[in-house]
């Protein structure tokens, strides 16, 4: 998912796409251990999406002032 569509999606939305990516990387980390991943990218790509997602959440939870 590209930045500018997750800057389009609400807080609850971010937070639900958040749960989601989690219990991915959760899966991938358990196919990864037993030898099953066929795509190891797919691991970073998923890695990286969460990121972005919690990274527009803590600027939209932060408020005005940012993160002092």
């Amino acid at each position: 998912m590209k930045l500018r569509e997750l800057k389009e999606l609400s807080v609850d939305e971010l937070r639900n796409r958040e749960r989601e990516l989690v219990a991915e990387v959760f899966h991938l980390r358990l196919k990864r251990a037993t030898a099953q991943l066929p795509n190891p990218m797919k691991m970073r790509d998923t890695r990286r999406a969460l990121a972005r997602v919690k990274t527009l959440l803590r600027e939209r939870t932060a408020g005005p002032g940012g993160m002092r």
